[in-house]
């Protein structure tokens, strides 16, 4: 048994008792897994199960004092996290519900290497970008238990303070595959800072970039710490300056939350304005609440979405692409092999001109078959290299188009093949099937949730 398929089998023993949709959704991350490496995409260690977060995954980025650490803390009702005015962490912590009375702490490997969370095998990402760093997990993450109600279930993700500017590869590398993987992202600013022009680069990625995502529904914007604008002349001049900032980054619709921490606030002694800035602290808090309670549903479906669509791209983009690459290797192996026929020609024409005898008709003609397999064997290799020096080394968990593509370029394997290795009725079946299971899976839970001919 590999590693991979233990993991598995941990994993299903886990959701057992939890969700039997989701037991069923592993089974056919197996069988898709099975058809990738068909194909050789996918290693013996590789699955599209790590791919995904099997827990409700909530992340929370923001700038630096805005507020993150101490919603947090009101969230799960411990000071579980360090707050302050200055960046107090620069890592990256997860937090999940933990048995013991007193939060715990564990180094950044125990997420690196634990399928079951977010961030698994993420210090392969980190060495593809910045050489040397991959061995620094701990540097980076960090994992917290707390024994806390609110938790129980969910896994929280608190992000260093963020700046666009001054950020490094790898922590934008970890902050992207944060926000693919989550359920819900809370993007969090700071009231306090009512300058959001001077912070082009930071709204670029934590903005922007988001409003291209198919999946952007999943981003909430919160402008937090609103109770410092309790002492401004005009207080609404505040969120409308942040409002005017997200506008300029794309963010022209949707809803922008204005929330505060009643533990950790300022008083505000005006007592209409007081009830004024409560009224609506309590209605945007009320509905964040009410999106984190919706994550339990929103991981599930989407798990089962992440298997369809991987199951598409194998059809729509992986097969494709190696198609396309095998057919540039072919068009050389052709372009060399003309090359050689054509030499050997010449070298046979101009001798007969200088009237050499050739020999044996026999001996000739085996002597050229044997050459041209040299050649067309070599023409082979040269292009092979070629076609490799294209496509890129692939990192953890990504599709490894140079395997499936040397497994297409073996020597016993005729050119003339047009599908891939393992491209056949029985691959195609079997994708197929998986994308039919996931949407089945999808009608089990709306069924669930949904009743359109009320007969219940």
């Amino acid at each position: 048994m590999t590693e991979i398929s233990h993991r598995l089998d941990q994993l299903e023993a886990h959701l057992k008792d939890e969700n039997p949709i989701l037991l069923d959704t592993v089974r056919s991350y197996r069988q898709l897994d099975t058809l990738a490496r068909k194909l050789h995409l996918f290693d013996d260690e590789q699955s599209y199960a790590t791919q995904v977060t099997w827990f409700p995954l909530i992340s929370i980025l923001g700038t630096f004092s805005a507020g993150k650490s101490t919603f947090i803390n009101d969230f799960v009702g411990v000071p579980l996290q360090k707050s302050g005015n200055q960046a107090v962490d620069d890592k990256f912590t997860v937090i999940c519900y933990g048995p013991s009375e007193t939060p715990k702490t564990l180094p950044g490997i125990a997420l690196d290497a634990d399928m079951r969370f977010p961030l698994y095998g993420i210090s392969d990402e980190i060495e593809s970008v910045s050489s040397g760093e991959g061995r620094r997990i701990d540097a980076y993450l960090q994992l917290k238990t707390v024994r806390s109600e609110p938790i129980r279930g969910r896994i929280l993700i608190d992000s260093p303070g963020f700046d666009a500017d001054s950020q490094r590869t790898s922590t934008l590398r970890i902050t992207d595959q944060i926000i693919a993987v989550s359920d819900l992202v809370l993007v969090f600013f700071d009231a306090r800072h009512p300058e959001p022009g001077a912070m082009a680069d930071t709204l670029e990625h934590l903005v922007s970039k988001t409003l291209e995502r198919p999946d952007a529904s999943k981003f909430l914007y919160v402008l937090n710490q609103l109770d410092t604008a309790s002492r401004e002349d005009n207080p609404e001049e505040v969120v409308a300056a942040w409002q005017r900032a997200l506008a300029s980054c794309g963010l022209t619709a949707g809803r922008f939350y204005t929330i505060y921490s009643k533990s950790a606030g300022q008083s505000i002694e005006n007592e209409s304005l007081r009830a004024r800035f409560e009224r609506k602290r309590d209605a945007d808090y009320q509905e964040i609440m009410g999106r984190i309670n919706d994550v339990q549903t929103d991981r599930v479906y989407r798990i089962i979405s992440q298997l369809e669509h991987e199951a598409h791209a194998i059809t729509e983009r992986h097969v494709p692409k190696l198609m396309s690459l095998i057919a540039q290797w072919k068009k050389r192996v052709m372009i060399i092999d003309a090359i050689g026929v054509g030499l050997g020609a010449a070298f046979v024409g101009y001798q007969l001109l200088q009237g050499v005898s050739m020999g044996s008709p026999d001996v000739v003609g085996a002597t050229a078959l044997i050459l041209l397999l040299l050649w067309h064997f070599l023409a082979r290799k040269v292009a092979s290299n070629m076609t490799l020096k294209k496509i890129p080394q692939a990192a953890n968990g990504v599709i490894d188009y140079r395997a499936a593509f040397l497994r297409n370029t073996r020597a016993w394997r005729s050119i003339w093949f047009k599908s891939p290795a393992g491209w056949g009725r029985k691959t195609k079946r079997g994708l197929r099937d998986v994308i039919t299971n996931a949407g089945d899976f999808v009608r089990s839970l709306n069924d669930s949730f949904t009743d359109p001919t009320g007969r219940q």
